[in-house]
C-alpha cells in the first residue's frame, strides 16, 4: 500500500548506453505547515505531511519554547494550502523566549527565518552523564534502519531520525524531506511515548550540523550518531554540552569525535 505522503509522477529516464524509457517515479510530498502557539502564529515549516503532531511537539521541545509536559494539546487540520497546527500550553504556563523568526522556514534549514545572530547559536545545557553503549550496538542500529525507512525506500529523497535503545534495538523512527523536521518528529514521538532519552542514542541519516546537536541536547539524549560528517561547530557544541558525537557511521564502522568514554574508550591525540 503506497504511503499517503508519496506522489507518483511520470518522468523520462535516460541511461548511458541505453534508450530512454518512460517511468513512474515515487516522490515525497512537501507541504506548508503553519505552526501556532496558543492560537498565535509562530512559523511555517516546509515538511512531509505525516506525523505533523509529533513535528509540532518536537519543535516545541527542541526550540526550547516549552517542555513537553507543559503541552496540553496539539491539534492539526488540513487546509487547502497545507496544515495548520496549534500547540496549546497548560493553563498558567508561559512560552519561553523563542528565537524570533520570520514566518517562513524551509525543509532544508533548521534556522531559516531567525532574525538575530545572537539567536542562531545559543548556549546549550549539559546532557546527563549517563548513557553507555557499545560500538556493536551502534552498528546494529545502523544496519536495521534501512528496513524501517519506508518513505526513504520508496523515494530516495528523505531523511530519517531514529531512537535506538542501549543494546542497539531500534525504537521510534520518523522520516521527512527535511533532516531537522525528521529529528523534531522523533523528539515529539519520544515525548508522546514517555521514552527515556537517556537510555539510548539518536541516529540520523544526514550530515551533522550544530543544529542537530542542539536538538539532540534539548531532547535530553547523551549520544548522537550521524551517517555523514560533522561540522567543526557541531563538534564544539557537543563538547560544550557533554554530548557524545559519533559520525561517519557506515557499514564498515564509525568515528567518535567527543566523549568517547560513553563507548568505553578515550580520545587520543593523533600521531
Amino acid at each position: 500500500m503506497p504511503s499517503p505522503s508519496v506522489i507518483q509522477r511520470p518522468a523520462l529516464q535516460w541511461r548511458v548506453g541505453d534508450a530512454s524509457a518512460a517511468i513512474q517515479r515515487a516522490l515525497p510530498e512537501e507541504v506548508a505547515i503553519g505552526l501556532a502557539f496558543n492560537g498565535c502564529p509562530h512559523t511555517v515549516l516546509m515538511a512531509t505531511p505525516a506525523d505533523v503532531e509529533d513535528l509540532a511537539l518536537g519543535f516545541t521541545v527542541t526550540e526550547n519554547i516549552a517542555d513537553a509536559a507543559d503541552v496540553a494539546a496539539v491539534t492539526a487540520r488540513r487546509v487547502e494550502a497545507g496544515f495548520l497546527v496549534d500547540v496549546r500550553l497548560r493553563p498558567g504556563v508561559a512560552l519561553r523566549q523563542a528565537r524570533e523568526r520570520g514566518l517562513e522556514s524551509r525543509s532544508s534549514c533548521g534556522l531559516c527565518g531567525v532574525r538575530n545572530l545572537v539567536d542562531a547559536v545559543r548556549p546549550l545545557p549539559r546532557v546527563v552523564e549517563g548513557g553507555q553503549v557499545t560500538h556493536q550496538a551502534i552498528q546494529s542500529a545502523l544496519a536495521a534502519l534501512e528496513d524501517r525507512q519506508r518513505l526513504g525506500r520508496l523515494t530516495r529523497a528523505t531523511h530519517a531520525a531514529a531512537f535506538a535503545h542501549g543494546d542497539g534495538v531500534l525504537g521510534q523512527v520518523r522520516e521527512d524531506v527535511g533532516r531537522h523536521n525528521a529529528l523534531d518528529k522523533l523528539a515529539g514521538a519520544l515525548a508522546r511515548d514517555g521514552t527515556d532519552a537517556t537510555a539510548g542514542f539518536i541516529l540520523v541519516t544526514s550530515r551533522c550540523s550544530f543544529e542537530m546537536v542542539e536538538k539532540a541536547v534539548r531532547i535530553g539524549c547523551p549520544i548522537l550518531v550521524a551517517v555523514s560528517a560533522p561540522t567543526e561547530l557541531a563538534i564544539a557544541k557537543a563538547e560544550e554540552s557533554g554530548l557524545t558525537l559519533v559520525a561517519l557511521a557506515r557499514a564498515d564502522g564509525h568515528t567518535v569525535f567527543t566523549r568517547a568514554d560513553r563507548l568505553g574508550a578515550r580520545l587520543a591525540e593523533p600521531v
